[in-house]
């Protein structure tokens, strides 16, 4: 591809990815940080006649915000990274980028289905997530030793499991659930206990990763940060998966200490 075109795709694929991003993740933190402590406070009829009108509207523009910044981010992927070999692998590794493009995609469709399966089978959370960080760290030894990935391939890549982890969880669990929700409330008939456990887990576990994955998204201008030393290059990564999520922990615990009037 002509360079000068790649670098106007790459620019306006960018800024619809951080558009569609600001979109989605703003209605996220939303849900989890306004509405669900508001919607605790809401008596039956009040509930009854904000749900239904509130949540479709809102849940329209997070899902479309969910799709759109995956879509716009798979494409800069493409363009940045599977266009040449310069990019994606260790500067003295010669690879085959679509063989690894594949690799990447079943990776991910499959990784969704345990994830899934995971979360629904696994009662306690904190094990379930920890079995899930287990799995992402081996997907990212795969790309890092067998891939021959780079750095910064390897962190974009992170990001990228996180962010079709969480797109998937807003069409696949959250939007059908909800609507099972909305309904529920407007008709009188609450839908039942698991699918309201889903619905609220998958939000949260989106709202734990969002913060990793908005730093995933940034570091690949910054090769001080992507081009350190394994060691360094994976432990950063881990110190800022771990801050994201104590930083959520206590964004949920400041949202329910803040009081209407």
């Amino acid at each position: 591809m002509n360079p000068e075109i790649n670098n106007w795709l790459q620019l306006i694929f960018r800024w619809g990815h951080v558009v569609a991003g600001v979109m989605w993740i703003g209605h996220l933190w939303f849900f989890n940080f306004v509405n669900g402590p508001f919607a605790g406070k809401m008596d039956g009829p009040t509930k009854k006649l904000v749900v239904p009108e509130l949540m479709p509207r809102a849940l329209f523009w997070f899902r479309w915000g969910a799709a759109w910044t995956w879509i716009t981010g798979f494409l800069l992927l493409g363009l940045v990274y599977y266009q040449t070999k310069l990019v994606l692998f260790d500067q003295d590794h010669v690879g085959n980028p679509w063989l690894w493009l594949a690799v990447v995609l079943i990776t991910l469709a499959v990784g969704f289905v345990i994830y899934n399966l995971i979360l629904k089978k696994v009662k306690n959370v904190t094990v379930a997530s920890i079995i899930n960080m287990v799995l992402f760290a081996g997907v990212y030894c795969l790309l890092a030793t067998a891939g021959h990935f780079s750095g910064r391939a390897l962190y974009i890549h992170s990001g990228g499991i996180f962010g079709t982890m969480m797109a998937l969880n807003v069409w696949m669990v959250i939007w059908p659930y909800q609507q099972k929700i909305i309904r529920g409330v407007k008709d009188g008939n609450p839908a039942d206990a698991e699918t309201v456990r889903q619905a609220g887990l998958r939000s949260r576990q989106n709202t734990y990763m969002s913060v990793p994955l908005i730093f995933l998204m940034i570091s690949n201008h910054y090769p001080t940060i992507y081009g350190a030393s394994m060691w360094v290059r994976d432990g950063i990564l881990a110190g800022v998966i771990i801050v994201g999520f104590l930083f959520v922990r206590w964004m949920y615990a400041k949202a329910a200490a803040v009081q209407g009037f």
